[in-house]
């Protein structure tokens, strides 16, 4: 069976089952039940806005009401209960029954072809409008009766007060009348859209003519469930907006903000279809003149991962989602290899002893060579052993220690540099600030190795998580090769648990092919940013005394410089965008320090990978935006 890792979830579903066996409920939970909007997402219109691969068509699959009605069928397994609890804290179920009725209403499937049409915008908008509605009312249909427990008779739409003229549109009140005006509104909509040479306005055919708004009709649906009536809100999912033109989006998505509609709608879009300004963080409008909390919400699939509550949530989703997977790797499953983490081995790297003799000289060379007392030296040995025996981490073997005690030797000399010796004493003076060995230096220290002897600096479950920038499908890809290097070893009958240095090739491999395939907008000017960048952090990181702490992996502009160059909508306002929207890079707007107000400009997780740098966040280079202009080719 091919590596399930490496397909995306929705591409290896054969079936409904086949889908619900893979599928993680983590998201739901994450991303919805967590949600500060959560108790209007399905009353006001809601933006689901990620990356590539944060998985909001596998969000929407879920959602879909055929899917919840195979779950709570049956409850006798794990999977389906797990599904259940976070689809009721999604706020789809209510005391153990259905409470939305979702459909999924892909949106790539020909839409945008109706802004080819030589029509005035306004019925151009109009018509995929009519079409969305008729394809998500026979989507509500099929949704309904897909287990044929129910016909088309007994699934009723309950009409809102007042709305009788739009009733009458939508086909009346029946339930066959309504199908089959779908069904007429679709087939006229398609000859238009779908013929060869489309017809003159004044020829389009009466269906397409006649005013269709079924949305504005509907209150609520009402089902038979378990020989009880009850009431559904429908919930209409509209999957890959970002592939309609920039304008006909725009449009559709102020229609569909008319308050009059009482149905759900979500609106599932990548990052670059919004303006640089939305995307890269300030309170800009986009062009309409809806106000965001009020007229619609924004519901990110992607988090700002600067607690560590929200690192823990991906963690606990990403663990869920690869121990589903493995399972289906005939080879580890023959192993009984079923739990993910176990297989990367947290066990720290050490050097033979013969690199840890030519570390230790060379601390020696460093010491005689800095002019550093005996006594000093052995000072500053004791701060580095007295700080690893009491951290937390397991990576502090000899050559960490020597590491660490060859920066503080390094700091020590840069802040007693303008101390004056005396004639009478050793020149051995107590630095203005005390030295302290700390995570910081210790993360460095990792970082000092892996350059000079290639010691892996990069393994382990915590550091795969922080490489997927919190993005499902960048986890599998990076689980992916890292399960395949797994399964060749079992294949072989040999352990299939990864050691440090085997995780650190197979990260870095596949970060390095992430990086070589990408070909969105403006990919060849990204990639010479994020690399240049990468470069000149890399030398930064490496700075004997540890300027940058752990590390740098960012740049920093200051606040005001940015805030104007949004303002000024130039052309690299929309590079950063699609960087931000891609996986490139991340951003931080209003980041404190010195002082001073920063917007950093953080390097994604691959870009980490490939250069060696740290993970830890904080660590930026003070740059301006003439910088950017420079390295993206771009004209103030």
């Amino acid at each position: 069976m091919a590596n399930p890792f490496l397909r995306r979830a929705t591409e290896y579903v054969r079936d409904d089952a086949s889908f619900l066996a893979i599928v993680s409920p983590a998201p739901l939970t994450t991303f919805l039940a967590n949600s500060e909007h959560k108790d209007v997402m399905f009353d006001l219109p809601a933006r689901v806005i990620g990356e590539p691969g944060t998985g909001k068509t596998m969000l929407a699959t879920l959602a879909e009401f055929k899917m919840i009605e195979t779950i709570l069928r049956d409850l006798s397994g794990q999977t389906h209960k797990d599904l259940a609890k976070a689809l009721a804290k999604a706020g789809f179920l209510s005391d153990g029954r259905p409470s939305i009725a979702a459909v999924r209403v892909p949106m790539e499937s020909g839409y945008r072809d109706f802004w080819e049409l030589p029509y005035d915008p306004a019925i151009k908008t109009k018509l995929a409008l009519w079409m969305l509605q008729a394809r998500a009312v026979l989507g509500l249909f099929r949704n309904l009766t897909a287990n044929k427990r129910r016909g088309i008779d007994d699934v009723k739409f309950v009409a809102r007060e007042a709305s009788e003229a739009h009733l009458e549109q939508m086909g009346g009140a029946t339930s066959q009348g309504i199908r089959d005006r779908a069904l007429e509104v679709q087939k006229a909509i398609q000859s238009v859209v779908g013929g060869l040479r489309p017809p003159k306005i004044e020829n389009l055919p009466t269906a397409v003519t006649t005013p269709y708004q079924p949305f504005a009709a509907i209150q609520h649906i009402e089902i038979e469930w378990q020989k009880e009536v009850i009431q559904l809100k429908p919930l209409v999912m509209l999957d890959d907006v970002h592939a309609l033109h920039p304008v006909q989006r725009e449009d559709l998505f102020v229609s569909l903000c008319h308050r009059e509609i009482k149905i759900g709608r979500w609106l599932m879009m990548r990052l670059d279809a919004l303006s640089p300004g939305a995307v890269l963080g300030t309170d800009k409008q986009e062009t309409h003149n809806l106000k965001r909390n009020r007229d619609y919400v924004d519901i990110r699939m992607q988090s700002n991962p600067d607690g560590g509550d929200k690192k823990k949530q991906f963690k606990k989703m990403a663990m869920d989602m690869a121990n589903r997977y493995l399972p289906l790797v005939d080879a580890m499953k023959n192993k009984n290899a079923t739990e993910f983490e176990a297989l990367l081995s947290s066990e720290p790297p050490s050097l033979p002893p013969g690199k840890v003799k030519e570390l230790s000289v060379g601390v020696a060379k460093d010491q005689e060579k800095l002019k550093i007392t005996a006594s000093r030296r052995a000072e500053i040995d004791k701060l580095v052993a007295d700080y690893l025996t009491g951290a937390t981490s397991y990576d502090k073997g000899e050559e960490v220690q020597l590491a660490m005690s060859r920066i503080l030797l390094h700091r020590y000399v840069n802040r007693i540099q303008h101390a004056m010796p005396t004639l009478f004493e050793t020149f051995d003076p107590d630095p203005k600030k005390p030295l302290k060995a700390d995570s910081d230096v210790a993360e460095s220290a990792r970082l000092h190795l892996h350059e000079a002897f290639g010691r892996p600096f990069h393994f382990g479950v915590d550091d795969l998580c922080a490489a997927s920038n919190e993005n499902a499908e960048l986890f599998l890809q990076f689980a992916g090769a890292l399960v395949a290097r797994m399964e060749a070893r079992a294949i072989r009958n040999q352990s299939p648990v990864l050691n440090a240095s085997a995780q650190q090739s197979g990260l870095v491999d596949k970060a390095k092919a992430i990086m070589n395939g990408w070909s969105f907008a403006y990919a060849t000017r990204i990639r010479a940013l994020v690399d240049a960048m990468a470069e000149e952090c890399r030398r930064a990181s490496l700075s004997p005394y540890a300027r940058y702490g752990a590390g740098a992996n960012a740049i920093g502009i200051p606040e005001e410089e940015m805030k104007d160059l949004l303002k000024a909508e130039e052309e690299l306002a929309v590079i950063l965008k699609h960087a931000l929207a891609n996986g490139a890079i991340g951003v931080r707007r209003d980041y404190g320090q010195g002082g001073k107000l920063w917007t950093l400009i953080e390097l994604s997780g691959p870009v980490c990978l490939v250069y060696g740098l740290t993970f830890n966040r904080g660590g930026f280079l003070e740059k301006r935006v003439a910088y950017l202009r420079e390295l993206c080719g771009v004209m103030p």
